[in-house]
């Protein structure tokens, strides 16, 4: 195992955990349409309990996500988590949110009562998909960051600091580009989208799942023009690439030239763009499928984790800065130790049985679909 290997190698799961995060995010999309699923009292509550069994698979996924960043690449993890704290302080507060949400909206003293944790249930189902995908949108767009990594051995530096942000905004700067919104508004329609189609497979109602249908269409619509207009632009666009000796450059159609020289992501891209379109166009055109999620979650994973890739493999900046393209952060010069990265690699083996172990929770958990009966038990939300 070459350094170049491992580098590459973990790019990859950390790519793959992002996948499975956007796949997860389903909990937020449904929240988010709760009001015009359930409609009534007991169909929102049908709604927050379909999404009550799997909202810490979401928060777990998202927090391992950003532990295997920090641990494969720290450099990342302290600039933009450590430059760009606002937005990624807003994200863990919708989502601190949600929590405090689905424990308390109907526990005995809540003198906030139920609507309110609702309606922060439902201001996590917007602001979380919309800011996770403008964060992701920045290894694309690029971010307004600086590093100095000469201040770590400059004996008279007051502060060791490696890299700080070039602005005070720290991270809200980003959307500010208009790009930066149209995917995280593809990813948050997405999420709608998933969110509705598990929701019509979780919970056995008639009424919820003939809404679905609709409900399905109206997100399904603005989803695919948003993210076609994103593709449409990134393959055209200047990307972020780097040579042998690091020096980084903008290269034309760079993202293109990424997906044809690694034609393989290109082709699992594709595949997954088919699944995604097939488990909406069935989901609608079939009264009597509610199956949907399985092609269209498979196909998110297949679809998202090609793009994360294509950000980094190939010789690309990740995560380029506007301020200063030398700074940019490639997966060479923002990785950790080959001892670490080794050592890390044998520790990753552990990793399809934690998979396994949640296939099996959530083949239990769902093992009984999910009626009026069941909010009536103590152990509803």
């Amino acid at each position: 195992m070459t350094y170049t290997f491992l580098q590459h190698y973990w790019c990859f799961v950390v790519s793959l955990l992002g996948a499975l995060l956007v796949f997860l995010l389903f909990v937020q999309g449904a929240n988010s349409c709760m009001r015009s699923l359930g409609w009534t009292e007991e169909g929102k509550r049908l709604v927050i309990n379909s999404t009550g069994r799997k909202w810490e698979f979401t928060f777990t996924t998202l927090v391992t996500f950003g532990g295997a960043f920090f641990a494969s690449f720290p450099l990342f993890y302290s600039t933009s988590f450590g430059g760009a704290y606002w937005l990624w302080m807003a994200i863990l507060f919708t989502f601190v949110l949600q929590a405090v949400s689905y424990e308390f909206q109907n526990k005995l003293g809540n003198f906030l009562g139920p609507r309110t944790f609702q309606f922060f249930l439902v201001l996590n189902g917007l602001l979380g998909p919309l800011l996770l995908g403008g964060a992701v949108a920045t290894f694309f767009e690029g971010s307004n960051f600086i590093v100095e990594k000469g201040n770590l051995v400059d004996a008279g530096a007051v502060t060791p600091v490696i890299s700080r942000w070039a602005n005070a905004s720290h991270g809200l700067d980003a959307l500010l580009n208009p790009w930066v919104l149209v995917f995280g508004l593809a990813v948050m329609f997405l999420a709608r989208v998933l969110g509705i189609l598990y929701v019509m497979n979780n919970v056995a109602d008639e009424d919820i799942r003939s809404r679905g249908s609709v409900r399905l269409i109206g997100n399904a619509v603005p989803f695919v023009v948003l993210f076609v207009a994103y593709l449409v632009h990134l393959l055209l666009k200047d990307g972020y690439a780097y040579n042998d000796e690091g020096l980084i450059f903008l290269e034309p159609y760079k993202y293109l030239t990424n997906f044809i020289e690694m034609w393989p992501l290109l082709l699992i891209f594709v595949i997954g763009v088919a699944l995604v379109l097939f488990g909406i166009g069935k989901t609608v055109l079939s009264r009597d499928y509610v199956k949907g999620i399985w092609p269209a979650g498979i196909g998110t994973v297949l679809t998202v984790l090609p793009l994360l890739l294509c950000s980094a493999w190939n010789h690309t900046a990740y995560y380029p800065s506007t301020a200063d393209l030398q700074s940019s952060l490639t997966i060479a010069n923002s990785c950790s130790s080959e001892f670490t990265l080794r050592t890390m690699f044998y520790v990753s083996f552990l990793v399809p049985f934690v998979l396994a172990y949640i296939v099996y929770c959530w083949r239990k958990i769902d093992a009984k679909k999910l009626d009026r009966q069941e909010i009536q038990t103590d152990h509803a939300y």
